[in-house]
C-alpha cells in the first residue's frame, strides 16, 4: 500500500450508533496506516462523510455538505472526498455522475477495502466505488477483529458489534437494502473482541445489531443467542458495564431479560421501538407485532429486571394515520413511560415497499403538529419520572467534560429542554470543570468534579432534574 505521508484525515458521521463504530473502525485503520485524524474539515486533506440513509433528511444533510465541497474541491485538485456507509450504498455510482468532487463511494459492507481504495485515488486520482456484495459474508471481521484500541478516542467505553444486517424487511425501512440480510458474528470473535477491549481499559462494552436480540450463531451443534453473549463476556476482567442496541420486540427471548436480571455488570437498559400505538398502523408497517404483545413484553422486562428504563422510537405521519392512530400512540407513551424516545416525521425511502406501494398521505402540516405533540409528552412523562430521583444516589460513568452551561432557574431549563438542548452545571471554581456522563439506566447526568475523573465510575447524589438531564453532586 502506498504510504500516506501523514495526510490529514477528517471524519464526519451521521445516523446510529453501528456507523459511529464503523467511523471508528475506519479511522483506526487509516490511523495504523500512517494518516492522522483531525477535528477540523479545512485542515483536511480527506474528507470522508459516513453517511445515513433511515430519513430522506440526513441524505440531503450530506448532499449539502457535498455540494459546499465543489469549490474547495476545485480550488485544491489533491483533496480526496469520500462518501462511504448507507447512503454511499444506496445511490452508488449516482454519487460519482453527479458529483465529480467525489472521489470515493463505498458501501457499509466494503470498508475493509477503503484504505487499498484511499491509497490509489490519492496515487492515481481517479474515482473509485464498492458497494456490497451479498455473497461475502465476514469481509468485516477483518476491521472488527483487529481494532487497535490505543487509537480509540474514549478508551474506557466501546461498541462492539455482534450482527450486522437485518431481515425484518418493515416496509418504510431502507436498512435491509443498504446493510444486507442479518449476519451473527462467531461468539468467540465477539468474546476475543470485548476482552482484548478490557486488558486495554475499556470498562462499559455497548453490543450493535439493527436488531440485536435476533443474534444467532450456530456452531458444535449449538444455536448460541444475545443471552449466551451476555453469559460470555460478563466475568472478562476489567469489564465493569454491558449494554446492547437496538431490541426488536418480536420473539424477544425471555433468557436475555433473565441474563440482565442475573448478571450484575449488564445495565438495567433496553431500548425496544414500537414505532406507532396503533395495531393497524403496525400492520401497515409490517412489524409482525400488536401492541398488546408490545406491552406484555415491557411488563414482562419491569418484573424480571427491577429499576429497568426503556428507551423506543416513533414514526409519525405514517402512511394512512388518522387521528385515531396518533392517540393510540400517544396512549402507548403514557403507559409505557420511555426514559427517552427518538421520535420522527415519515420520509418515504427509495425501495422500500411503503414508498412504491403506499400513499405518502398525511399532510407535513400534520406530520410536524403530532412531532411537537409527541416530543411534548414525552419531555412531560420523563420531567415527573426524573423527579423521583431527586435525593436518590446514582452511579455514573464519567464520558467528560460537558459542552453547555447550565441555566439557573427552573423556567430555563424547561425552555432548553423543550428544544432538546441539554444544559449543564457551571463550574463554580478553577478546580473543577463541568463533566457528564450516564446511569446505568443510561440518563444522563451531570456534576463539576476534576477531569480526573473522566472514564471512572463515581457515585453522585441527585439534586435536581430537568426532563433530559439529572444534575448531581459528588458522594
Amino acid at each position: 500500500m502506498i504510504t500516506s505521508m501523514k495526510k490529514k484525515v477528517y471524519i464526519e458521521t451521521m445516523g446510529c450508533q453501528m456507523n459511529k463504530l464503523d467511523s471508528e473502525l475506519v479511522a483506526c485503520h487509516l490511523k495504523a496506516c500512517g494518516y492522522e485524524i483531525c477535528d477540523a474539515l479545512p485542515e483536511a486533506e480527506v474528507v470522508i462523510f459516513n453517511t445515513c440513509s433511515v430519513r430522506q433528511h440526513a441524505e440531503e444533510k450530506v448532499i449539502s455538505k457535498i455540494g459546499q465541497l465543489k469549490k474547495e474541491h476545485q480550488q485544491r485538485p489533491q483533496l480526496v472526498v469520500a462518501v462511504i456507509g448507507c447512503m454511499a450504498q444506496r445511490l452508488g455510482q449516482q454519487l460519482l455522475d453527479d458529483y465529480r468532487q467525489v472521489d470515493i463511494v463505498c458501501g457499509p459492507g466494503q470498508l475493509h477495502h477503503f484504505s487499498s481504495m484511499l491509497a490509489e485515488v490519492l496515487d492515481r486520482r481517479r474515482q473509485m466505488l464498492s458497494l456490497n456484495d451479498p455473497q461475502e459474508t465476514d469481509n468485516l471481521e477483518i476491521l472488527d477483529s483487529k481494532r487497535d484500541t490505543e487509537e480509540m478516542d474514549r478508551p474506557f467505553s466501546a461498541f462492539v458489534r455482534v450482527m450486522r444486517g437485518c431481515n425484518k424487511y418493515c416496509h418504510y425501512c431502507v436498512v435491509p437494502y443498504v446493510r444486507g440480510p442479518e449476519q451473527s458474528r462467531p461468539i468467540r470473535h465477539i468474546v476475543a473482541e470485548t476482552r482484548r477491549l478490557a486488558e486495554n481499559g475499556v470498562k462499559e462494552i455497548t453490543l450493535l445489531g439493527q436488531t440485536v436480540n435476533s443474534y444467532r450463531f450456530k456452531e458444535g451443534g449449538k444455536t448460541w443467542g444475545l443471552a449466551d453473549v451476555l453469559s460470555q463476556i460478563h466475568d472478562i476482567e476489567g469489564l465493569e458495564r454491558i449494554r446492547f442496541v437496538t431490541s426488536y420486540p418480536r420473539d424477544f427471548d425471555e433468557r436475555i431479560l433473565r441474563a440482565m436480571a442475573d448478571l450484575p455488570r449488564v445495565c438495567e437498559y433496553l431500548h425496544i421501538p414500537a414505532q406507532s400505538g396503533s395495531n393497524r398502523i403496525l400492520k401497515a408497517m409490517n412489524r409482525n407485532y400488536s401492541v398488546e404483545a408490545y406491552l406484555d413484553l415491557i411488563e414482562k422486562a419491569r418484573e424480571l429486571v427491577p429499576g429497568i428504563t426503556i428507551a423506543g422510537d416513533f414514526i409519525v405521519g405514517y402512511c394512512g394515520e388518522t387521528d385515531a392512530d396518533f392517540l393510540a400512540t400517544k396512549e402507548l407513551m403514557r403507559k409505557v413511560r420511555y426514559k427517552n424516545c427518538f421520535i420522527f416525521k415519515y420520509s418515504p425511502r427509495p425501495g422500500t415497499r411503503a414508498a412504491a406501494k403506499m400513499a405518502d398521505d398525511v399532510p407535513e402540516v400534520i406530520k410536524k403538529q403530532r412531532n411537537t405533540e409527541l416530543l411534548a409528552l414525552q419531555n412531560e412523562i420523563a420531567f415527573e419520572d426524573n423527579q423521583k430521583l431527586v435525593g436518590l444516589p446514582v452511579e455514573i460513568l464519567v464520558e467528560g467534560a460537558s459542552k453547555k452551561p447550565h441555566l439557573d432557574s427552573t423556567e430555563e431549563v424547561a425552555e432548553a429542554d423543550a428544544e432538546c438542548t441539554i444544559n449543564y452545571y457551571e463550574a463554580k471554581n478553577s478546580d473543577t470543570i463541568q463533566l457528564t456522563g450516564r446511569t446505568r439506566g443510561d440518563q444522563i447526568a451531570v456534576f463539576n468534579g476534576s477531569s480526573k475523573l473522566i472514564g471512572q465510575i463515581v457515585k453522585l447524589k441527585i439534586v435536581k432534574a430537568s426532563a433530559l438531564t439529572l444534575f448531581g453532586e459528588m458522594q
